[in-house]
C-alpha cells in the first residue's frame, strides 16, 4: 500500500488523524468497532398509517408494540403475580401518572420503592443487553446517568456488591428522588426497546392528534418517514398550494376534527362566517361530518355549521383544482374539471358523453367560468393561504418531515415506500413525466419527485434544486394527492366530487393502477427490488397506504413473503373495514414478527384499569443465525470504518503521517 500514490487518500487520512492522531487510539477504535460488530442487531419497528390517532401511537411506542410485556413475563414469570406484572408494564409506560395513583394506595410507599427500583433496574439491563455502554451511556438522562449505569452494571447476587448496589437504591428514596429516578429509568426503558422507527407515510388526517405525533417525533431518538399522501396534502398547503389547502380543510370538516387545525392557529372564522353567508338555507345533508370520537359529540347547529363549512371549502377546491389542471394539460387531468359539466337546469352532469342525476343542485358562487372564484371565495381564500403560510407551529413540523423524510428508503435490504410504484400493464417499470421534458421510472422517479417536493420550499440559492421550477414543484404537490401515475395514489381518478354530488354510485368507482393488480407476483416484485438495487438474500418491499382487511382473511404477507403491507387500520375510521387497530412489523435479531394491534381505548384506561393494548404476533421470516450489527447496513458502514482506520496505522507505523499526543 502507498498512500502518497492517492492525494486524496493522503487527505482523508490527514483529516482522519485529527480524530485518531496516534496507534494507540487508532487501535483502540478499531477494537470498539469490531466488537459493536458482533453486538445484537437493534429492535426496528415499521408504523404505516398512522392518521393521527395520537395515543395509540403513542402508547404503542410507550410498549413497544408489545415487546416490554413479553420481557417483563419472561424476566418475572411465576415469581410475581399477574397483577403486579400489569402494574409494572403500566408504570414502564406511564410513570408520572402511575406513580400518583400508587402512591394514593400505597401503604408500605418505601418498601414499594425498593421492589420496584430492582425490577425496574432488570428489565432496563435486559433492554440494553445488545448495546454498548457507550451507547446506553448517551441515552440515560443526565440526573441519574451515574446512578443507572451503575445499577446496570452490578448485581445484588454478587455478595461483594450487594451492600453498595442497596446502599444505591436507600439513599435514592431517603434523599426523595425516587419518583424523579423511577421516572427517568422507565424512560430509558421505552428508548432502549426501540432502537429504530420507520413510518411509511400518513401520519396526517382523520384522527385528532397529528400534531401531537409530530411532538413526539421531534423528541425521538432515531426515526425515518416515507411521505404519504396525506403527508404530502399538508407539505402543500404548507407551501401555498391553494388546492392543497382547501382538501386539508375539507378532509377535517369532514370528520370533525379541526383539533390539529386549530393547534397550528388556522384561523376558521372567515370560513364559518363565508359558509352562513353563501349556504345558509342550505341543508348541506352531503357535506354532515363523520363524527368518530364520542367525545366529538356537536350539538345540532354545530353540526349544520361545520357541514355548511364543508361544502363551502368543497366547492372552492374544485374550483382550485380545476385551475391547476388547465395549467398543467400534460398531466391530462382536465377531465376532472367536472364543475365544467353540470347541468343546472336539467340536474345533470355529463361525464364521458353521459349524463348523471345530480344529488345537489345548490351552487351559488357558480359562474360562466366554474374556475372562477366569486370575489367572497376569493377574499376568503387569501385568508386562509395568510393563515397557512404563517403558522409557524406548521412550518417546524412540515419542516421535520423535510429533515426526516423522502420518498422511499432502502434500509437493511429493505424497500420502504408508502403507496406503489407506477408499473405498466405487463408489469415493467412505467416511466413518468413528472415535469415537462423529465420522465423517470422506478428509483429515478421517487428520487426527482423527493427533489421536486424540496424544490417547493427551497431558497432561490439553492441551485441544485432549481432544475424544478419552484411554482411548477408547488403545483405538484396536487399531482401527487390525486395523479393516475403519482407513487402515492396510483388510481385512476380520486371520486370526491361524484361521492358528494352524484346519485349514481357506480361513478365512485376508483380503479386501483397496475401496481395494487400485480403486486401479488414474486417476478414482479424482484423486478422492482432489482431497479431500486435492493440486495441481500431476504429483500422485502415494506408498504402501507391500502388498508389490510384481516376480518376477511386477507394477508398482509405477499408474493411469496416478498411484500409486506402494513396498513392494518390505525384509524378508528378504518377500524370497521380491516377488523383490527394497526399493524406493527418488528425487525429484530432474529427476524420478522408482524404484530396485529386490537383497538386501543385510551391512555386513562391504560393508567387506571392497567389496559394494554392486545396484540397478537405473527412469525414471518426467522433467520438462521441471530443476526448482529455486522449483518446490518451499519455493519458495512463499520467495516469501511475499520478499513479506513487501518490505512491510518499503515501511514502512521510507515512514517507516511506522524504521530500526535492526544
Amino acid at each position: 500500500m502507498n498512500t502518497n500514490e492517492n492525494p486524496a487518500d493522503m487527505h482523508y487520512l490527514q483529516l482522519l488523524s485529527q480524530s485518531f492522531p496516534n496507534i494507540a487510539e487508532a487501535s483502540t477504535e478499531i477494537i470498539n468497532l469490531e466488537a459493536i460488530m458482533n453486538l445484537p442487531k437493534g429492535t426496528e419497528h415499521f408504523l404505516a398509517d398512522i392518521h393521527g390517532e395520537s395515543e395509540a401511537f403513542q402508547h404503542v411506542l410507550k410498549n413497544a408494540s408489545g415487546n416490554i410485556k413479553r420481557k417483563v413475563n419472561e424476566l418475572f414469570g411465576n415469581d410475581i403475580r399477574e397483577s403486579e406484572k400489569k402494574e409494572l408494564c403500566t408504570l414502564i409506560y406511564y410513570p408520572e401518572q402511575k406513580l400518583e395513583l400508587i402512591k394514593a394506595r400505597e401503604t408500605d410507599l418505601e418498601d414499594w420503592y425498593r421492589i420496584t427500583i430492582h425490577q425496574l433496574v432488570k428489565v432496563c439491563r435486559d433492554v440494553s443487553s445488545k448495546y454498548t455502554r457507550s451507547k446506553v451511556r448517551k441515552s440515560l438522562p443526565e440526573d441519574f446517568s451515574y446512578i443507572i449505569e451503575e445499577l446496570l452494571h452490578e448485581s445484588l447476587g454478587d455478595s461483594d456488591k450487594a451492600a453498595y448496589v442497596s446502599v444505591i437504591v436507600n439513599t435514592i428514596i431517603s434523599t426523595g428522588r425516587a419518583d424523579d429516578f423511577i421516572t427517568a429509568i422507565c424512560n430509558v426503558i421505552q428508548r432502549l426497546a426501540i432502537d429504530q422507527l420507520h413510518i411509511l407515510g400518513d401520519i396526517y388526517d382523520r384522527g385528532p392528534g397529528a400534531h401531537k405525533i409530530m411532538d413526539t417525533l421531534r423528541q425521538y431518538h432515531s426515526w425515518d418517514i416515507q411521505w404519504g399522501n396525506h403527508d404530502i396534502l399538508w407539505m402543500g398547503a404548507s407551501a401555498g398550494n391553494d388546492a392543497c389547502i382547501c382538501n386539508v380543510l375539507r378532509l377535517c370538516l369532514r370528520y370533525a376534527n379541526l383539533a390539529t387545525i386549530e393547534e397550528y392557529g388556522i384561523n376558521l372564522v372567515p370560513l364559518a362566517t363565508f359558509a352562513l353567508d353563501t349556504y345558509g338555507d342550505d341543508p348541506c345533508e352531503e357535506f354532515i361530518p363523520k363524527v368518530l370520537d364520542e367525545s366529538q359529540q356537536m350539538d345540532e347547529k354545530t353540526l349544520l355549521l361545520t357541514a355548511r363549512m364543508h361544502k363551502a371549502i368543497a366547492v372552492i377546491q374544485f374550483k382550485e383544482e380545476a385551475a391547476i389542471f388547465h395549467r398543467h394539460p400534460e398531466w391530462q387531468m382536465e377531465d376532472r374539471c367536472l364543475l365544467e359539466h353540470i347541468d343546472l337546469t336539467r340536474g345533470v352532469c355529463t361525464i364521458d358523453g353521459c349524463d348523471y342525476e345530480m344529488k345537489d343542485c345548490h351552487f351559488p358562487t357558480l359562474s360562466s367560468d366554474s374556475c372562477l372564484l366569486s370575489p367572497e371565495e376569493q377574499s376568503l381564500m387569501q385568508k386562509l393561504h395568510h393563515s397557512f403560510r404563517i403558522s409557524e407551529k406548521l412550518h417546524k413540523h412540515i419542516r421535520t418531515l423535510l429533515s426526516h423524510g423522502c420518498m422511499y428508503t432502502i434500509t437493511n435490504s429493505n424497500l420502504l415506500f408508502h403507496a406503489s410504484c407506477p408499473l405498466n400493464d405487463d408489469g415493467s417499470l412505467k416511466e413518468v413525466e413528472i415535469c415537462p421534458g423529465h420522465r423517470y421510472s422506478g428509483k429515478n422517479l421517487m428520487h426527482n419527485i423527493g427533489m421536486m417536493i424540496r424544490a417547493a420550499f427551497a431558497s432561490g440559492v439553492d441551485k441544485d434544486l432549481q432544475v424544478f421550477p419552484r411554482d411548477y414543484a408547488r403545483d405538484y404537490f396536487l399531482y401527487l394527492w390525486c395523479g393516475k401515475d403519482s407513487p402515492l395514489f396510483d388510481k385512476s381518478k380520486m371520486a370526491t366530487f361524484e361521492r358528494y354530488f352524484l346519485k349514481d354510485k357506480e361513478t365512485y368507482k376508483e380503479e386501483k393502477g397496475n401496481y395494487f393488480k400485480l403486486r401479488d407476483s414474486a417476478e414482479v416484485c424482484d423486478r422492482i427490488l432489482d431497479a431500486f438495487e435492493v440486495s441481500g438474500d431476504n429483500r422485502h418491499i415494506i408498504n402501507g397506504h391500502v388498508p389490510v382487511h384481516a376480518s376477511k382473511g386477507e394477508n398482509p404477507i405477499k408474493a411469496g413473503g416478498r411484500l409486506m403491507v402494513i396498513d392494518g387500520g390505525f384509524s378508528e375510521a378504518y377500524h370497521n373495514e380491516t377488523g383490527i387497530a394497526g399493524y406493527t412489523l418488528v425487525y429484530h435479531s432474529r427476524g420478522f414478527q408482524l404484530v396485529q394491534h386490537e383497538p386501543f381505548t385510551s391512555a386513562h384506561d391504560a393508567i387506571v384499569r392497567e389496559t394494554d393494548i392486545k396484540s397478537t404476533t405473527q412469525i414471518v421470516e426467522m433467520s438462521a443465525h441471530r443476526m448482529r450489527v455486522a449483518d446490518t447496513d451499519k455493519g458495512e458502514e463499520l467495516r469501511t470504518q475499520v478499513a479506513d482506520l487501518k490505512k491510518l496505522l499503515y501511514a502512521y507505523r510507515h512514517g507516511i503521517l506522524k504521530e500526535k499526543r492526544s
